[in-house]
């Protein structure tokens, strides 16, 4: 018993038997035999039972069957898998002599792509009889030759093969001839007539024989050749070869006339008896005469035409050699010529395309195409390898034999490479190697995979506002690599909430051609800034986008005209009217009212400019106002000839292109009393409405009038009195000596260019709104107050016998930005800055002048404000006024910026708010209350003859 030994055994073979299964699924091959000369629709087999495919799939899966012969001998019924026969099979036809004969079948099925190799054997039958190169022979024998001589005969040839091609060989009795059969190794066989007995020609001049072949199928088929043998007279010894047969190898590509072999033959008569000739021995096989050439007189054998070891690898060639004796005699021989092959044939190849164009997202592994080569050189010169080129996401594998599968490997990417062109190369084993080339084109199928792409992420436009609607403002345009309807880009807006509406009642997008429209007039005042997405979709399955978003900037145009503001104006409208009440004892330069206007537009469209039109007929207006700060003020003294009620028609304009205006009335009540002002309220409600009545209104202000007069008459004798006092207290005109420095500070009741300062309105997509507001305030030395006098006087005591110039920390920068916003800085650098964003730099020069003659100019030296404390004012030549040691001018003005500064001088002790010496601005509701409260305090100061706050018109 075996119990180590066994198991050992047992896997042994088990290992064999997985191995034999393995490499029979790897030939992945079905052999079948069928006999040559079937009838039309014989059986061969099941094929696709025995593959494994499911009969009823044939049809779904396009089951079909190649062959590499042009003529389809076999069949596949796709309704119940059964190959069968569909032509004659004529095996000698198909093979020829080859032993082995076969049909070789592929098998291809889709859904997926599967390759079977099928094997169809040709079994041979006996359906050819031998056949003799002759029907009938003649034969020359001399009577004198002797017992067992030899006389080579032609055998006979079956196309057959195997049992079917083993012939038999019989000679009908004779008493003086038998025949024998040799084998030459088995590759020919060779027959000779042998001589029994002596021939007598005077008993017997012919013989006639009767050869018979017999191959060795079933049923068994003959062939016969007669033999007739003449009895020739004495002719003693016949021509005799060193050898019977001679063996001769010769390489196919031997040259025309290249010697094959020198045949020596000898005969012992004399005379002409022993004269010989050689020649090929008839009957001459064609492919001899047409391949070889023999010498008559030298017996050498020479190359006539082309060898080709692909179409005859051996020649069995018959030679006879003959002398001139009476009756000639022969000798006979054989040469056997084996043609030995040489690497003559390139290999072919020959491709068969199955899915193509390949799908850019195929995966790997995915056959593209079948490749099968050949070679019909033999051995080393016959084995074929294929490569493939250039290097790519492709791959060759070999299936079986000399077939191959076009795979791929690696992924594919149609945008990048649209189309393949390999090269496949098969090259055989022989020396020097052939190789023969094939191209085959790989045509890459699109799927959507890429979205469309715009050259930017984000789009900026300027379009003007009260645009007409439906006009196109702007052009999108996004690209897809991809191709046909997957490249195809259609556009539409990502749809949100703008405010309370929805975007696309603003703008829209034409789905084709990526042009945006504006579909109604846009607003400046009412949205300045329109974000939102447009999104870019291709028609590929799925659909793939992309989105981008747009800025539209809607740019202001002058198409708001100035608004009057209350009290002028009670509803904003841009006509008004007001009514006022002014005593003719005021000085040159009293504000008499302050006129407030807005525009809704923005930048240069929204910077206001006041004008006071010329009343016809009247001479020069004892009033003027502000080009940009809108106060009236009062240009001279007045006089009774100016009339008791002035009607000042004001006009009111933008700076844009072109300019839109608005007109705002003002009537002038003057009063001969300042006490008047008291009975203001009442008398300008009666004004109001009863209009242009002037008779009942200066009956009503008699009184009021006389009481003014006496007022005023009484303030104005006060007021010389102390001016005496302070002249005579002052130090003589031209000697410099103890002076009271001079405070300057801001002024909260100054003039103020009003420009509406509003909210911008932004929307950027989410719906929110931004309002973005500035507030400046001037830099400017805080006054001191009560509490501080004992500073001041120490500060003045300082500073006697000694000039005082202006406060050395003057800092001031101005920025006009003449955009969405304007705005005045006065800060503590001295730095001219361009706008929001823009580049510093320094200013070296200010010079700025009023347009009035009596005005003056400043100018600060180069670099003012910065580390700088020295100013230079100058004043106009229609001014001879000059300031005196430790004097300042009344006013002057700010380069670069509308507003002016007014600076008075106040005793020391003066109770009043200090803030009022300097004006520019506009400074907050606390100090106007402060104002409001100080205001009865300073007017009786005002009238004596202090220098007003005052801005000056630029």
């Amino acid at each position: 018993m075996c119990v180590m030994g066994c198991p050992q055994k047992a896997q042994h073979l088990l290992f064999s038997l997985l191995l034999f299964t393995s490499w029979e699924l790897g030939r992945g091959q079905v052999h079948y035999l069928v006999p040559e000369e079937a009838k039309h629709g014989t059986f061969v087999g099941r094929i696709a039972q025995d593959l494994g495919l499911d009969v009823g799939e044939l049809v779904s899966r396009l089951f079909r069957v190649v062959s590499k012969g042009r003529r389809n001998y076999l069949e596949v019924n796709v309704q119940n898998g059964i190959l069968f026969v569909n032509s004659r099979i004529d095996r000698e036809e198909l093979c020829g002599r080859n032993p082995v004969c076969s049909i070789h079948l592929e098998v291809i099925v889709d859904k997926p792509l599967q390759v079977f190799h099928v094997e169809v054997e040709i079994k041979d039958i006996n359906d050819n009889p031998p056949m003799f190169p002759e029907n009938k022979k003649e034969i020359n024998i001399a009577e004198s030759r002797p017992p067992d001589a030899r006389f080579p005969l032609d055998g006979a040839s079956d196309a057959d093969v195997g049992e079917n091609a083993a012939l038999n060989y019989r000679l009908s009795p004779s008493e003086y001839f038998s025949l024998d059969v040799q084998s030459n190794s088995g590759e020919t066989t060779s027959l000779s007539l042998i001589l029994r007995k002596s021939l007598n020609r005077e008993e017997t001049q012919e013989h006639h024989l009767l050869l018979t072949a017999t191959d060795g199928g079933k049923p068994e088929l003959t062939g016969s050749v007669e033999l007739l043998i003449k009895v020739l007279d004495v002719n003693d010894n016949a021509p005799q070869f060193d050898q019977s047969i001679y063996k001769v190898r010769m390489l196919e590509n031997a040259s025309n006339g290249m010697l094959v072999i020198q045949l020596n033959a000898s005969d012992a008569d004399d005379g002409t008896n022993g004269h010989i000739s050689y020649s090929f021995r008839n009957p001459v096989p064609p492919e001899v005469q047409r391949t070889f050439h023999i010498g008559p007189d030298t017996g050498k054998i020479r190359v006539k035409g082309e060898l080709d070891f692909e179409k005859k690898n051996m020649y069995e060639i018959g030679v006879e050699t003959i002398d001139k004796g009476n009756p000639p005699m022969a000798g006979h021989c054989t040469v056997l010529v084996e043609i030995l092959d040489t690497n003559d044939n390139s290999p072919e190849v020959s491709v068969t395309s199955l899915s193509l164009p390949v799908q850019e997202d195929s995966p790997p592994g995915t056959v593209i195409a079948l490749i099968s080569v050949s070679d019909r050189d033999s051995g080393a010169n016959g084995q074929v390898t294929c490569s493939l080129s250039p290097p790519g996401p492709f791959m060759l594998l070999s299936t079986f034999r000399n077939y191959y599968s076009l795979v791929l490997e690696g992924p594919l990417d149609r945008e990048r490479v649209p189309a393949y062109e390999l090269v496949v190369t098969a090259k055989d084993g022989g020396t020097p190697a052939l190789w023969a080339t094939t191209s085959v084109s790989v045509g890459i199928g699109d799927v959507n995979d890429n979205a469309p792409t715009f050259e930017k992420p984000m789009y900026t436009v300027f379009v003007k506002e009260n645009n007409p609607p439906g006009c196109h403002i702007f052009t999108l345009s996004a690209s897809d690599p991809d191709a046909l309807e997957n490249s195809l880009v259609s556009y539409s807006l990502v749809e949100q909430r703008v405010g309370e509406r929805r975007l696309s009642s603003y703008v829209s997008v034409h789905s084709e051609s990526g042009k945006v429209y504006a579909l109604q007039p846009l607003d400046h005042e009412e949205l300045e800034l329109l974000q939102f997405q447009v999104s870019a979709r291709d028609a590929g399955f799925p659909p793939l986008g992309s989105n981008v978003s747009l800025q539209v900037f809607v740019l202001d145009e002058n198409d708001n005209a100035p608004k009057v503001l209350p009290p002028l104006a009670s509803s904003g409208a841009s006509r008004g009217s007001e009514t006022k009440l002014v005593s003719q004892s005021v000085a040159p330069g009293h504000v008499v009212t302050k006129i407030r206007a807005v525009d809704a537009d923005s930048g240069y469209n929204a910077w206001l400019s006041y004008e006071l039109l010329p009343e016809v007929g009247v001479g020069r207006n004892p009033f003027r106002v502000g080009l940009y700060t809108g106060e009236i003020h009062t240009a001279r003294v007045l006089e009774e000839s100016d009339g008791p009620l002035k009607m000042l028609l004001i006009l009111i304009k933008d700076h844009g292109e072109p300019a839109l205006s608005a007109t705002v009335t003002v009537s002038v009540s003057l009063l001969e009393s300042g006490q008047a002002f008291k009975a203001l309220p009442e008398v300008a409600g009666a004004v109001a409405e009863t209009g242009i009545r002037k008779e009942a209104a200066l009956v009503d202000v008699n009184v009021y009038l006389i009481i003014a007069i006496c007022s005023v008459s009484t303030l104005l004798v006060l007021s010389l009195l102390f001016y005496v006092v302070l002249w005579c207290s002052s130090p003589p005109q031209g000697q410099y000596g103890p002076g009271k420095s001079t405070l300057v500070c801001s002024n909260e009741a100054g003039s103020w260019s009003y420009s509406q300062q509003r909210g911008q309105k932004v929307y950027s997509g989410e719906g929110t709104v931004k309002n973005d507001l500035m507030a400046f305030s001037p830099n400017l030395p805080p006054c001191p107050s009560q509490s501080h006098s004992g500073e001041s006087q120490e500060y003045g005591a300082e500073q006697l016998g000694k000039p005082k110039q202006p406060n050395p920390d003057w800092r001031y920068s101005a920025s006009l930005r003449a955009g969405m916003h304007s705005s005045v800085h006065l800060e503590e650098a001295g730095i001219l800055r361009a706008g929001p964003g823009g580049p510093d730099q320094q200013w070296p020069t200010v010079s700025s002048a009023t347009p009035e003659p009596e005005a003056g100019e400043v100018s600060p030296p180069v670099g003012a404000g910065v580390n700088s404390n020295s100013w230079t004012f100058k004043y106009g030549p229609g001014n001879p006024k000059q300031p005196g040691p430790g004097e300042l001018p009344d006013k002057f003005i700010i380069p670069g910026s509308p507003a002016i500064i007014s600076i008075r001088q106040e005793p020391p002790n003066s109770q009043i708010d200090k803030s009022d010496f300097i004006t520019f601005g506009k400074k907050e509701e606390t100090k106007k209350k402060k104002k409001k409260k100080k205001g009865n305090k300073t007017q009786e100061k005002k009238e004596k003859g202090n220098s007003t706050t005052d801005n000056s018109d630029q």
